[in-house]
């Protein structure tokens, strides 16, 4: 049993000011999106009108957080706690108190999130580590201590680098950086994975920075830096490529790609496991990214059926909105439609959007998720990510096969 702590925090306001790449920065108010947890006949709920924007008040108390952990437990011991929130966990007054109170010298810890912001000293993770932190999530950037000052606005990046180190000796770390381009890549890049390398880092998380609305940007705060073009995809996959083959900690990214298994969609680069999913019976058309379009569709191509996909102007399916589908050419899309299941609208607003032709069709939200990207690969096997595919590949026939035409 695994247990989230969650500490709260605001982006930029409980992380020592937003970083220059954070996709939160400029978001103001914005009308609910509508999502799949919102009541059929009412659009807007806690989660689309709040929790998507990292909503939350601020940092909650420790006694709130430690109440929660022990209802979560129900009296067990659970196999790991993963501290996180919307701020930075390194800003958190009591994230000491916290780990040492939840851990009790037995549980091992996962600090979810932190860039380190919030060390000042630059010893900080030895009393954590003592308390029982285990793994860290830590956004390094770069590990040039100038571009870090410069570009998430640490005061003191010696110290982060520091904690950084001290993590690394006793923990599983593994690293983040938003890739801004001729900021941190290249030379700059080569630099951060020789030296996480040395520290002895597990992996480092690539992700590819967003600045438009197609590449993930639906809080209405585009773009986030002026006159910055961030790589294609197909540049940023080359670069995780590069990066993983000259380097012997494991490199993935986000939106793509994960070199050592194949992830995102996997099963696409090993189609001996396609065998193992359910036979398609029925039609359907699935819409989904552009990201994932080429990829889901090589999956049904083995399969066969009479299953097409389509993709919207949005590089990640979970952020696809109303306007995305309302920019979609309806010409190939058949009477059943598998849309991504945190498609962020209205099921009665989908429904509408998508019959604008005449057509009554039937609108399906499909599983969670079908894949993991690298923020998840990183610390999965190839078996392990086959094995979550197949499932939710399999859930996927299953809707098609019983409601598809």
């Amino acid at each position: 049993m695994e247990i989230l702590a969650d500490v709260g925090g605001r982006p930029g306001l409980d992380c020592k000011g937003f970083c220059s790449y954070c996709y939160f920065k400029g978001v103001k108010e914005f009308r609910p999106f509508g999502c799949k947890y919102c009541m059929p006949f009412q659009k807007g709920c806690d989660y689309c009108s709040r929790a998507i924007a990292e909503g939350y008040p601020g940092f909650k108390p420790i006694e709130a957080v430690v109440f929660d952990v022990a209802q979560k437990a129900y009296g067990s011991v659970p196999d790991k706690v993963t501290i996180s929130g919307g701020g930075d966990l390194s800003c958190y007054p009591d994230l000491l108190e916290l780990a040492r109170t939840v851990s009790q010298g037995i549980v091992p810890l996962h600090l979810g999130y932190t860039s380190g912001k919030g060390f000042i000293r630059g010893d900080e993770a030895s009393d954590l580590v003592d308390a029982g932190v285990r793994e860290v999530t830590f956004t390094v950037f770069s590990t040039r201590p100038e571009l870090r000052r410069k570009y998430m606005g640490d005061r003191h990046p010696e110290a982060a680098y520091s904690n950084l180190e001290i993590f690394c000796e006793s923990c599983d770390v593994y690293c983040a950086a938003v890739l801004i381009p001729g900021v941190n890549d290249g030379p700059e890049l080569e630099k951060t994975c020789s030296d996480l390398e040395e520290m002895g880092a597990k992996g480092l998380i690539l992700m590819r920075f967003a600045n438009t609305r197609e590449q993930g940007l639906i809080l209405g705060n585009e773009p986030i830096i002026p006159g910055i073009i961030p790589h294609t995809v197909e540049e940023f996959r080359q670069i995780v490529t590069k990066m993983s083959e000259e380097h012997s900690l494991r490199i993935t990214g986000t939106p793509l790609w994960d070199p050592e298994t194949g992830a995102p969609f996997a099963l696409a680069s090993h189609k001996s496991e396609i065998c193992r999913l359910p036979s398609v019976r029925r039609g359907a058309t699935i819409v989904t990214s552009s990201v994932a379009q080429p990829l889901i569709s090589a999956i049904f191509q083995e399969l066969g059926g009479d299953v097409n996909v389509v993709a919207v102007k949005k590089d990640v399916g979970c952020l696809i909105t109303l306007d995305d589908l309302r920019d979609l050419d309806l010409g190939g899309v058949k009477e059943t439609v598998i849309i991504p299941g945190r498609t962020m609208a209205h099921e009665k607003e989908i429904k509408s959007v998508l019959s604008r032709d005449g057509r009554d069709r039937l609108i399906v939200r499909g599983p969670e998720s079908l894949t993991v990207d690298g923020e998840m690969s990183i610390s999965m096997s190839e078996e392990e990510i086959l094995d979550l595919e197949v499932e939710a590949f399999g859930e996927l026939i299953e809707a098609i096969n019983a409601l598809g035409e």
